[in-house]
């Protein structure tokens, strides 16, 4: 009868301690994911032209870039690794991974779906997937309104006077903390959009679950400023572009099985370029399924691009 008991407790306490376990494991993943990380100072970088999976990309100091794009957002798996210029990336705090821009620059980032747009210091490099133009901390993709969504349509531009600064702090080795902008979210004006509410916000917990519409306490030094924004946003592939008609439109009659083609002219400095399209795509999901399909058709510099 004991022997009984002894084999049927057995597996009771094996249950028991696996539950321990879990549970110790979930409490220390939190405690990690939470917890205010230590952090590093960086250095000022630009860097040389480097290779992922195949793409060049060529670091520049550019202090009139701008670009319309899809954003993507990092978290707990970097959380507390070095970024590119070896400041430590913490997922609570507001900061964005660009591919070619100097580190650390200052960029203003708008969420052409909802019209939030902030300032961000840029201190690591990235995104190498599906085009994406800029990645986002968590807390920077919460503030912007996209995190659940995991990307939105944005506008990228760098702000010169102050990515000037703080290139300078870091080059001398100064602290530049003092210099990054705070979690401040502006509201720009979008068509056919109502008049915008202000934007409220809550202090930074580091808590994963961040539900932006559930906000009740407004930061006092917050900025609500309205921008018109001239037109309604679409999600394009971009497969060439060219000096000569004709041959953009020779590669459109090409791609017309792969889906709805256009030639549109542009003008890049003194230069007139004719840029082949495909599209538009209803959204970020169909219009990685559109690149796809291109690289496929034997595109593989096609792009995806945001007009």
């Amino acid at each position: 009868m004991l022997a009984r008991v002894l084999i049927i407790s057995l597996p009771l306490v094996i249950f028991l301690g696996a539950c321990t376990e879990l549970k110790i494991a979930t409490h220390t993943a939190k405690r990690i994911t939470n917890a205010v990380i230590k952090k590093s100072q960086g250095t000022y970088k630009v860097g040389k032209p480097y290779q992922i999976q195949g793409i060049w990309y060529y670091p520049a100091v550019n202090y009139g870039y701008v670009e319309n794009g899809i954003a993507s957002w990092y978290g707990p798996k970097f959380h507390g690794r070095k970024t590119a210029n070896g400041e430590t990336f913490d997922m609570n705090d507001v900061s964005a991974a660009h591919r070619t821009l100097p580190l650390p620059s200052i960029v203003r980032v708008t969420n052409l779906n909802n019209g939030r747009a902030m300032k961000i210091k840029v201190n690591d490099r990235g995104p190498f997937a599906k085009n994406r133009i800029i990645d986002l901390s968590r807390r920077a993709a919460q503030l912007l309104g996209f995190e659940r969504a995991g990307t939105a349509l944005v506008k990228v531009e760098i702000i010169g006077d102050e990515s000037r600064r703080l290139a300078m702090l870091a080059q001398k080795k100064l602290k530049i903390y003092s210099s990054i902008p705070s979690e401040k979210v502006q509201i720009v004006r979008l068509p056919g959009s109502l008049k915008p509410e202000p934007v409220k916000i809550r202090k930074n917990t580091g808590q994963t679950n961040f539900d932006f519409n559930k906000i009740t306490n407004k930061e006092p030094n917050n900025i609500v400023k309205f921008v018109p924004i001239s037109e309604n946003k679409q999600i394009y592939v971009q497969v060439g572009a060219f000096v000569y008609r004709d041959l953009a439109e020779k590669m459109r009659k090409l791609l017309v099985p792969v889906g709805r083609t256009r030639v549109v002219e542009a003008v890049i400095g003194k230069r007139r370029y004719f840029r082949v399209q495909v599209g538009p795509a209803a959204n970020v999901n169909q219009g990685d399924l559109l690149l796809d399909q291109v690289i496929a058709s034997g595109y593989p510099t096609a792009k995806l691009i945001v007009e």
